[in-house]
């Protein structure tokens, strides 16, 4: 394996966040505290607890997941599809560069700069809510999963977009209405017995269950369940990927 190839080009995407600091990291801190301040303070005086856990704290979860999922997509859409855009992507392709080695790159750079994400947003929280992580393994495990998974679906979405719309037209009309609607915000238990057996086809579900059992030890699915889902989606995703690069889907236009 190319190690200076997968260096060069995980430094380079790394050095793209700080020069749009304020989007990548900034906006979404300051999002997320709008949040708690809309979410806490004009329901969480309305809602006392869920399952035992204040409800400022209950949302915690929730909303790390919304930013981790929907950043994890824009990294890595963004950072394949831009030399794409300007044609570098054929000096890239020319290179003695493997496509594993470009995923791990490229991929490996949004993943981070989600997890770096998700901890300044998990500090960010502890300001407004008391906070508990009663298993920190399996939060980090989830956490470092989904970034992967994620990020690998935004890799499959700017290989799949042929224009700066198609990037934001999965992440806004289905990623993040499915973060919404999988229990960010609540507790699918609240729902008539028919709306939870339809949230239960949401994956965003089992991925929000897991992270906030690592941190309360409450779920609405069982967190094996939620780890197999997790790993499920990651194994269809890097099935893609494998496919894209076997058959150079989209890679060149």
């Amino acid at each position: 394996m190319n190690l200076y190839a997968i260096r060069a080009i995980y430094l380079s995407e790394m050095a793209r966040t700080g020069r749009t600091l304020m989007q990548s990291i900034l906006s979404p801190v300051i999002s997320t505290s709008l949040y708690f301040v809309v979410f806490g303070a004009a329901l969480g005086s309305r809602i006392e607890e869920i399952h035992g856990v204040s409800y400022g704290a209950f949302i915690v979860p929730g909303l790390i997941m919304l930013s981790l999922l929907t950043q994890s997509i824009s990294n890595a859409s963004i950072g394949i599809y831009f030399p794409k855009f300007i044609g570098t992507i054929y000096e890239l392709l020319s290179a003695p560069v493997s496509y594993l080695e470009i995923v791990v790159a490229y991929v490996g750079a949004a993943a981070t700069k989600s997890i770096v994400l998700g901890v300044i947003i998990l500090a960010t929280a502890g300001l407004f809510v008391p906070l508990q992580v009663l298993h920190p393994f399996w939060m980090l495990l989830f956490l470092v999963l989904t970034a992967v998974t994620f990020s690998l679906f935004g890799f499959i979405i700017g290989i799949w977009a042929d224009g700066f719309e198609k990037l934001q037209l999965v992440p806004l009309l289905i990623i993040t209405p499915l973060t919404f609607l999988g229990g960010s915000f609540y507790s699918i238990s609240m729902l008539p017995p028919f709306w939870q057996t339809v949230a239960l086809f949401n994956p965003v579900v089992y991925l929000i269950s897991g992270f906030r059992w690592s941190f309360y030890g409450i779920a609405d699915v069982n967190v094996a369940v939620s780890l197999g889902m997790t790993l499920a989606f990651l194994a269809a995703c890097l099935a893609v990927v494998a496919w894209i690069f076997r058959t150079g889907y989209r890679l060149k236009s």
